[in-house]
């Protein structure tokens, strides 16, 4: 099931989405008498859709989802945790070799955004660069977990655009306030749930900027790979329903690369991921204080 956070007006909610339409919370209720709850984090986290999972094939579809403005999907998640040179490719167009454990970066929530989003950057910001990744959904609180049991510890998946800032990334020689701006991490389109996606390690994954093809990889191509991932991060932290984890990105990206073209204001970003949907993005530069 994908399920997105939209809004219409000054009302928000949520809902399924299927071939373009999306049934609401309000009709879901209607429909199958039971009183889903307002968030969308309740209603994901707390038991309310799996009580209704049986009855969502039954459920019509009626409004345009165009109708709506989708949001980011998860909204203040306690945790927004990216993995550092996850790919072989990108770890080895960067001269390095992909790292035994995590590498982990911290995004701020304020960083959120979403499909359609601009992406907002200030214009002292002279390297601005993109990252599709796969970003999963936490469901439910774990520590310690074992990587054979660690996949039933994911919601679902969505895209994650980690924006950054090269620039500010080289000369801190740290990754965090050059990744931490108002902005840079659109995500969605929604949240596709884990029983859609049968093997979350084989799905195709692409970058474009302005129609022009600039990550083209898989997601098998991961050095550290899912299971590992949330096994070795939770031996760390506590990881918490609600936490996205954003598991790296492939080759392509412009970081120090010779000739580098980053990105400009008006350039316009669109990542897919098999069986996740579209993410897309304008770049805004706009003037520091």
């Amino acid at each position: 099931m994908k399920i997105a956070r939209i809004i219409k007006g000054n009302n928000e909610t949520y809902g399924f989405v299927k071939d373009n339409k999306i049934s609401t919370k309000d009709e879901i209720t209607y429909l199958t008498g039971v009183p889903i709850p307002y968030n969308i984090k309740d209603f994901l986290f707390d038991g309310w859709y799996d009580e209704i999972k049986d009855k969502i094939e039954k459920l019509p579809y009626e409004e345009e989802l165009s109708n709506f403005k989708l949001l980011a999907p998860i909204p203040n998640p306690n945790k927004i945790i990216c993995l550092a040179f996850n790919y072989v490719d990108h770890a080895k167009e960067q001269g390095l070799t992909a790292p035994e454990d995590p590498a982990l970066v911290i995004k701020p929530r304020t960083a959120l955004n979403h499909t359609k989003g601009e992406i907002k950057c200030p214009d002292f910001v002279t390297q601005l660069d993109y990252e599709v990744e796969l970003a999963l959904i936490i469901g439910k609180d774990c520590k310690n977990v074992k990587p054979e049991e660690a996949m039933d510890a994911i919601f679902g998946y969505m895209i994650m655009n980690d924006v950054s800032a090269r620039d500010i990334q080289n000369k801190d020689k740290q990754f965090t306030r050059g990744k931490g701006f108002d902005t840079f991490a659109p995500c969605g389109p929604w949240i596709t749930t884990k029983d859609e996606i049968m093997n979350p390690q084989n799905l195709k994954l692409t970058t474009k900027v302005n129609g022009d093809y600039r990550q083209n990889s898989n997601t098998d191509n991961m050095f550290i790979k899912i299971p590992q991932i949330i096994s070795k991060i939770s031996k760390v932290m506590t990881l918490e329903k609600g936490d996205i984890i954003s598991t790296g990105t492939p080759a392509g990206v412009m970081l120090n690369k010779p000739n580098a073209v980053y990105l400009k204001d008006g350039d316009v970003i669109e990542m897919e991921i098999e069986g996740l949907g579209k993410l897309e993005n304008i770049i805004k530069f706009t003037k520091s204080e």
